[in-house]
């Protein structure tokens, strides 16, 4: 059956069907995204009725009407291959045209790619002719016209970068096209996700707080102290919430107060890589796990807890304030580990990433202690306090004391001590953890343990989870990648022994650089690439290189203390589409921001952000990064060519390996196109 009797008899179908209505069971909607300064998407999407199906683009002979997209081009501009289906159309049995065919259903979306070739503001013009039907009846081929406006209020385009000789104290950073860029749709799903992802995080902390000998002896007794002052339920109804919500105020207000202090541009920068601050967390750490273990106990200062607790005896909503207090005063000597680790996590991250882990430990803790509060009968089957808790926190003394070295490792990397390299690291993780096995089969007792007769059945499944763990571990001392934990652990490339790279050496018969790189790149000597990849650490350096080579430039914003650049390094650089391209198609320039060695003073720089002398490597890298990107975190991706045009939206810490493929393909495919 020929296409024109197709037609005939699809609105014969329509007529008898739909009589005198007029129906519109597909919506269009047009819409744009700039994804580089010469690389535009067309949007074009479908709302689909209920019970309605429209018919794919490729549709066999003696088929219906399939949907066509007319795109007038014009001189302003080129297509980028054809229309794309978005979404993958259902392959159905089509009774009114007796054949298998692409239907979408509910929605469709479809992306045309163009290349921008003008400088000034212009209209790209078409129409979409598309046919739809449901189990009754079709519609006759309908058109629907759309135009988009393309570099709008645009008078010209930024030129391309100009680089000037460099004085002490003047900045000279190439100019990108673009300085300052919004984050994508997809950047911002994954900054949500990641700060849902801490705030279980935080909660799950929480709850093991509510564990420790300090805090759980606690929730009869301040449930006891509710019932003997209150006067009524509904007064003790409400004095339990004004209780909860006041655990969750003090702690939530130590995270604002973080918070606050960690928008500024460097600060987070300084406190997760400088020496002395990591130092301090790491003997602090060292001293809680002693006492975990009970070499000593931790005691707050007495009269903090006994004037608030002096307040809280006065009753009333203000009583219940300070009972709040005397509860997280008293319970920071078990749970400091816990809070402390959140918050310096939490310091690196988002300006509110320390609000929500604040947030989500302090619900955990305030939780329970309302619901006791207003139903008293549940203490009853709360287990009794004893030597059990006792277990408790000598586990937790094991994980603050593994938890300990991550402090010590970013000043080993920072400073390049070489002393904590990652075979020493997790040797010293894999005695911790196997101890711990041992001491939940009661093979190993401390001091202030009670006898174990028996081991418990959540004892033994902890000790099996331990000894697991430690089996995981082993085979990182010889190379594997472990990349589950990549982030809490030194670099691969700090191994003494490492099978996988000597395997990868003999198989190119040299253990030289496989690729042709212009020069020895600078510190090379104490900065490295993953996976046997070559580069540059020094901007100015891979940019020379990358316009000899008339490649593109793959510029890594990364960091010693960076646990996302880590783990983006380990499970998304590992891909072996991505490796490919980053191995073939780019010169990699690697900038880490927190490296603390001092550059020759020829090399400083006066920041055009803050006014300040920039003496580092790491300080140098940050302030080009907020320069010229207006962005701080790490990690953080941007590919350019090598005048500093960007071939598209620069990315951020994200795990999908497919997306990140895709962004090096579109920036190759981009690549040379850029005035």
């Amino acid at each position: 059956m020929q296409k024109p009797m197709i037609t005939i008899v699809s609105l014969l179908l329509f007529v008898s069907g739909a009589a005198s209505q007029i129906l519109e069971p597909v919506k269009w909607h047009f819409s744009k995204e700039q994804v580089s300064a010469r690389e535009v998407h067309l949007h074009i999407n479908a709302a689909i009725d209920d019970n309605w199906y429209l018919y794919g683009q490729e549709i066999p002979e003696g088929g219906p009407i399939p949907t066509f997209f007319h795109i007038d081009v014009n001189q302003h501009f080129e297509l980028i291959g054809k229309v794309e289906d978005l979404l993958e159309p259902e392959i159905k049995f089509d009774p009114f045209f007796s054949m298998d065919l692409p239907l979408f259903s509910n929605e469709a979306r479809f992306r045309q790619k163009i290349r921008i070739l003008s400088e000034s503001e212009f209209v790209i013009t078409g129409f979409v002719e598309y046919m739809s039907c449901d189990d009754e009846r079709c519609l006759p081929p309908q058109e629907v016209e759309f135009e988009f406006v393309i570099n709008e209020g645009v008078v010209a385009a930024p030129g391309p970068a100009v680089e000037e000789e460099t004085e002490p104290g003047q900045t000279g950073y190439p100019v990108t096209g673009t300085s300052a860029v919004a984050p994508s749709p997809a950047e911002t799903a994954t900054d949500s996700r990641s700060l849902w992802v801490f705030f279980f995080i935080a909660f799950a902390g929480g709850l093991a707080g509510l564990l420790t000998p300090c805090v759980f002896p606690m929730i009869p007794m301040t449930v006891s102290f509710f019932m003997q002052k209150q006067s009524g339920r509904l007064n003790t109804i409400i004095n339990a919430f004004v209780f909860g919500i006041s655990i969750i105020a003090v702690y939530t207000s130590l995270g604002l107060l973080v918070s606050l202090t960690s928008v500024g541009a460097g600060f987070a920068n300084q406190l997760s890589s400088h020496w002395l601050p990591n130092m301090i967390f790491f003997l602090l750490f060292i001293a809680f796990a002693a006492s975990f273990f009970g070499l000593f106990e931790i005691t707050l200062p007495g009269s903090l807890a006994t004037k608030a607790d002096t307040k809280a005896e006065s009753g009333g909503y203000l009583g219940s304030f300070f009972m709040a207090l005397t509860l997280v005063i008293v319970s920071l000597s078990c749970v400091g580990p816990i809070v402390g680790a959140l918050l310096v996590e939490a310091a690196t991250g988002a300006g509110a990433k320390p609000v929500i882990g604040m947030f989500g430990f302090s619900l955990a803790f305030a939780v329970p202690f309302t619901l006791l509060a207003i139903f008293p009968s549940w203490l009853n089957k709360l287990p009794k306090s004893g030597g059990w808790l006792n277990s408790v926190k000598v586990v937790l003394g094991f994980i603050v004391l593994a938890f300990s070295l991550r402090f010590l490792m970013v000043v080993d990397q920072t400073y390049h001590w070489g002393i904590l390299t990652r075979d020493v690291y997790l040797a010293i993780w894999i005695v911790i953890f196997t101890l711990l096995g041992f001491y939940l089969l009661g093979k190993l007792r401390l001091a202030h343990d009670s006898k174990l007769d028996h081991v418990s059945v959540p004892r033994l499944f902890i000790a099996i989870a331990s000894f697991a763990f430690v089996v995981y571990l082993v085979p990182g001392m010889f190379g594997a990648p472990l990349k589950s934990i990549s982030s809490l652990l030194p670099p691969q490339h700090s191994l003494s022994f490492d099978i996988g790279a000597i395997i990868r050496d003999s198989g190119t018969g040299t253990a030289a650089t496989p690729w042709e790189l212009c020069d020895e790149p600078r510190f090379a000597d104490f900065l490295t690439l993953p996976h046997g990849l070559q580069g540059y650490f020094d901007l100015e350096q891979g940019l020379a290189c990358a316009r000899e080579l008339n490649k593109p430039v793959f510029l890594s914003f990364t960091g010693h203390a960076c646990s996302n650049c880590k783990e983006m390094e380990a499970r998304v650089w590992s891909d072996q589409r991505v490796l490919e391209r980053l191995r073939n198609d780019f010169v990699i320039i690697s900038l880490y921001v927190d490296d603390r060695t001092r550059l020759p003073e020829d090399e400083w720089i006066t920041s055009e952000f803050d006014g300040r002398v920039k003496n580092t490597i790491g300080r140098k890298n940050l302030d080009y990064q907020i320069s010229a990107f207006n962005t701080n975190t790490q990690p953080y991706y941007v590919v350019m060519d090598a005048g500093g045009n960007l071939l598209n939206q620069p990315r951020g810490y994200s795990l999908n390996r497919d997306a990140f493929a895709e962004f090096l393909e579109t920036a190759v495919g981009s690549f040379g196109k850029t005035p």
